[in-house]
Parts: structure tokens; sequence; C-alpha cells
């Protein structure tokens, strides 16, 4: 079973940036869907970013479009959320997730992390 740390978050003021890391404990994680979900308290998880098996598919919300990129970084076996000009909206738990080859669903979660963006 693969596991997912995330690490990065943080607090920032409006305008700054993060890096949100998510680090996967097998090699095998190379071959999965990732993506990186957000919670807002009092509202429903939602999906902000993903990064399919090929570069070019990746998928942004358009909350985030033109602000965040997804990348990964296969020799660490981690996915990486760069995330430019926060906004006090982004303020959220993150989840890393990983979607395993022929999974209907993400079937793999991280913990979460805290980014909090305020003035």
């Amino acid at each position: 079973q693969v596991q997912l740390v995330e690490s990065g978050g943080g607090s920032v003021r409006p305008g700054e940036s993060l890096r949100l890391s998510c680090t996967a404990s097998t090699r095998t994680f190379s071959s999965y869907v990732v993506g990186w979900f957000r919670q807002s308290l009092g509202k429903e998880r939602i999906l902000v970013a993903s990064n399919g098996r090929s570069n070019y598919a990746n998928y942004y919300s358009d909350s985030v479009k033109g602000r965040f990129t997804i990348s990964r970084d296969k020799t660490r076996n981690t996915v990486y959320l760069q995330m430019n000009n926060l906004k006090p909206d982004d303020t959220a738990v993150y989840y890393c997730a990983g979607k395993s080859p022929g999974a209907d669903d993400y079937n793999v979660w991280g913990q979460g992390i805290q980014v909090t963006v305020s003035s």
C-alpha cells in the first residue's frame, strides 16, 4: 500500500507563494494519476490540480488556473504543487491523492496539510 506524506504548508500573506510536496513510499507511485485537493472550512473537498501519466495531461480548477502548477519528480517519488499569488480564498487543508492504474477513483490519500492565507 502506497503511503503519501505532504509537507510545505503554513501561513502566508496574500500575494506570497508556497510549494507543497507529496512524497510517496514506493516507486509504483510514478504510474499513478496524482491530484491535489483542498477542503475549506464548511465546504466540500474539491480537486484543484491533477497530473496524469503524461506531462500534457494536467488539470487545474478555474480558481487556481494561472497561479498553481502541479509537477512531479519521479526520481524522488514526489509531486509538487507550486502556489503563487496566494489569496485568502486559498485557505484550506490540502490533500495529495493518487489513483492507481485501473482504479475508478483516487484510492490513496495523504493526511492533509494546512495552508492559511491572511493579512
